[in-house]
């Protein structure tokens, strides 16, 4: 798709509601004035197909051409992802269960599917001797619809639990991960997972990005609720950069726990990095993955796999201080 096309699709389907609110917010940050803004996000558009959001996230407004040439906007990403996996085997990551199945080997938690079929003595097996369980839809992204169950959810027996789940959307139930102890001292309240992106490009196979995602109070560490980011050095597993979140706040340490962030090292990571770049092997067909990774007392296991990956995490401007992005990055993989 060209990036002409690209701009008129994007542009028919704009929020002009929250591109005006997030001009506001850029006009404080900035010192630029409304219509410098909105010139510039147009030009943004069509140069690197770039969204209102994405000139937020990466602050384009602070970046010269040549800068803004490295950050991978929401259309640079969705092409690799057209590129780089063939769709007609999404399946195996959009779909929680198939997921599990196929990388069995690396889930290390009880797991049930949930529909009207789901046998209830299969069901009362699974909550014997948990008091939390995590729910999820069969499908989706940025953790919308996982839900947290308790024993209260099942004192009724198994048959009553199974329509509260299925009323509640949930399409798999699984056993609660519970995080290393480094890790909880970050956020105890989230799974603070790694995300790790392999790519297995033309030029060479590997892991392109990781980035250790950090909860901020509520069960979900994702960005989309409100968690942040900070980018993990491949080599170390060290974090080298401050948290960051979608609104741009940074943080040096966590402001619940107060753990430091930079210099955090995470646990098992030449583990985590294995499992991962093994787990790539097994659908060559999708070429570009970014698998959610939990980190135990005992090792990595995967949270999930992203046919899709998002784009926003790899452009958080706190991650560049030099304003140069993660595209070249990519560019040792393949050609952009």
């Amino acid at each position: 798709m060209s990036r002409l096309s690209y701009f008129v699709k994007r542009a028919v389907r704009i929020d002009w509601k929250r591109m005006r609110e997030t001009t506001k917010t850029l006009e404080k940050r900035s010192g630029k004035s409304h219509a410098w803004l909105m010139r510039d996000m147009l030009d943004c558009a069509l140069k690197y197909n770039a969204g209102y959001v994405d000139y937020k996230i990466a602050e384009m407004y602070k970046l010269n051409d040549a800068q803004r040439k490295t950050v991978i906007t929401r259309g640079i990403s969705n092409n690799i992802v057209r590129r780089m996996n063939d769709k007609a085997y999404w399946h195996f990551f959009d779909d929680k269960t198939q997921f599990n199945q196929l990388f069995s080997a690396y889930i290390h938690r009880k797991w049930l599917l949930i529909n009207a079929d789901t046998d209830p003595a299969a069901l009362a097996d699974i909550t014997e001797g948990n008091t939390q369980l995590i729910g999820k839809p069969l499908e989706g992204s940025s953790g919308q619809g996982i839900l947290k169950f308790t024993e209260e959810d099942w004192k009724d027996g198994a048959e009553a639990f199974k329509q509260l789940l299925l009323d509640k959307g949930i399409g798999i139930l699984e056993e609660m991960v519970v995080q290393h102890h480094d890790m909880a001292a970050l956020c105890p309240t989230s799974v603070n997972t790694c995300r790790i992106a392999t790519l297995l490009g033309d030029k060479q196979q590997g892991i392109v990005y990781a980035f250790l995602r950090i909860g901020n109070g509520k069960v979900m560490d994702n960005v989309d609720c409100g968690g942040m980011a900070a980018r993990i050095d491949l080599d170390s597993g060290m974090l080298k950069t401050v948290g960051a979140d979608k609104q741009g706040n940074t943080y040096e340490k966590h402001p619940m726990t107060g753990t430091p962030i930079v210099g955090f090292t995470i646990p098992y990571w030449e583990e985590a990095k294995k499992m991962c770049l093994e787990a790539a092997q097994k659908v060559p067909q999708m070429r570009f993955v970014a698998w959610d990774v939990a980190i135990t007392e005992d090792g990595p296991t995967f949270i999930e796999g992203n046919s899709f990956p998002s784009h926003a995490i790899p452009q958080f401007a706190a991650h560049y201080p030099d304003g140069i992005g993660i595209l070249p990055e990519f560019e040792k993989f393949i050609d952009l």
